[in-house]
């Protein structure tokens, strides 16, 4: 195969030096940046491919944050892995907790401010929300799961959680013994370091578990089961939609977007929010745009993850010959956007061929309606 240079025309020039082909096969629009692309937009791509891996006992957790892109102020996102039966130890965060199952089923339990409980097992396109503070735990069900956590802090780190064993690990025995009625002796056999993630069997049928506890409070806010909702179809592909007029306990909100090989989801900007994007399949390229002639486009596939910070116009075009799907996660709760589209159609004709120079059809062409989604 033709190892493609980075050369329009006159410009540009072939590479003799030392290549990375496979890296550059994924990023076609960073070795030959279209002819728009200009000035300095930051980097705003990271692959989970190169994120640190941290391996235990059964399973594994990954992150991105703005450690690993310096544009991530508002958010970082986690991938993990749990077997059957592996759990993510008891623990609670700083930050609000949003999360996506890609894979499997999962049993996920929390209990609030309230001692309102949540036992409740999910499966891929599930969604949960752990409000801050409030303690939680994942386990993997007789399948396994993997799933992606976003948390609303570009800070964060997994690495940097309140867990329960650590809790006990940190805490004077005899503190231990009041605070529970029991001899100081009953510690003995406490963990001395974290667990986060361990082996543990299958939990039993989720009645039987809920049953165990008694007559205490369940609730399932917390959890929103989007693999049993409908989704809003257009040509070109489907779009699904959970903020907090849905979801109501969420602070992160979320588009689901599909695209046909060729759909586009149509240039637009966000007002309010940071927007975090999860590529779970396909191949797909988006361009930036920042004010004083600044743009900058981006190819993504399946594991990489995409930031574009507030008010800063961008599309995400299909560019291959599968589906794409990609989470789009919102430093907000409620979802609000701004439609290129919808804008010059809702202005006057004369304003908007006054600015452009140009005329039919390309102002026939123009709609009031809303739509996400246009087809290729």
């Amino acid at each position: 195969m033709k190892t493609e240079q980075p050369i329009r025309g006159t410009q540009g020039a072939d590479i003799v030096g030392p290549r990375n082909p496979e890296v550059e096969k994924q990023n076609p629009d960073i070795l030959l940046p279209p002819e728009t692309d200009h000035g300095g937009i930051p980097n705003l791509k990271f692959p989970f491919a190169m994120a640190h891996n941290r391996l235990e006992d059964g399973g594994w957790a990954r992150e991105v944050t703005q450690r690993e892109m310096g544009s991530m102020e508002e958010m970082a996102i986690v991938n993990m892995r749990l077997p059957a039966g592996v759990t993510r130890e008891l623990h609670w965060h700083k930050e609000g907790e949003w999360a996506y199952v890609l894979q499997g089923k999962v049993r996920f339990y929390l209990i609030d401010d309230q001692r309102n409980v949540l036992i409740e097992d999910l499966e891929e396109g599930d969604l949960w929300y752990a409000p801050p503070g409030f303690p939680h735990a994942i386990q993997g069900l007789e399948e396994g799961t993997e799933f992606v956590l976003v948390f609303n802090d570009g800070n964060f780190s997994e690495n940097q959680t309140l867990l329960l064993t650590e809790l006990f690990a940190h805490t004077p025995k005899e503190v231990l013994a009041k605070n529970f009625g029991v001899a100081e002796s009953a510690f003995d056999g406490i963990p001395v370091s974290e667990k986060y993630i361990f082996r543990l069997p299958v939990p039993g049928p989720l009645e039987e578990v809920r049953k165990e506890l008694g007559a205490v409070n369940f609730t399932n806010k917390y959890v929103f089961k989007a693999s049993k909702e409908p989704k809003k179809m257009f040509e070109g592909g489907a779009t699904q939609l959970v903020d907090n007029q849905t979801f109501e306990v969420t602070d992160l909100a979320t588009l689901i977007i599909d695209l046909e090989p060729g759909g586009m989801r149509e240039i637009h900007w966000h007002p309010d929010a940071d927007e975090l994007q999860y590529y779970i399949s396909g191949q797909a390229r988006m361009t930036v745009f920042d004010a004083v002639n600044n743009a900058r486009t981006f190819d993504f596939v399946a594991g990489d993850v995409g930031y574009v910070p507030r008010t800063l116009t961008h599309y995400i075009e299909n560019t291959g010959t599968e589906p794409v799907r990609v989470l789009n996660v919102f430093h907000k709760g409620r979802y609000s956007d701004v439609s290129l589209n919808n804008w010059l159609a809702l202005t006057p004709k004369d304003l908007v061929t006054g600015h452009l120079d140009i005329e039919e059809p390309f102002i026939s062409s123009l709609r009031q309606k809303y739509q996400t989604i246009v087809k290729g």
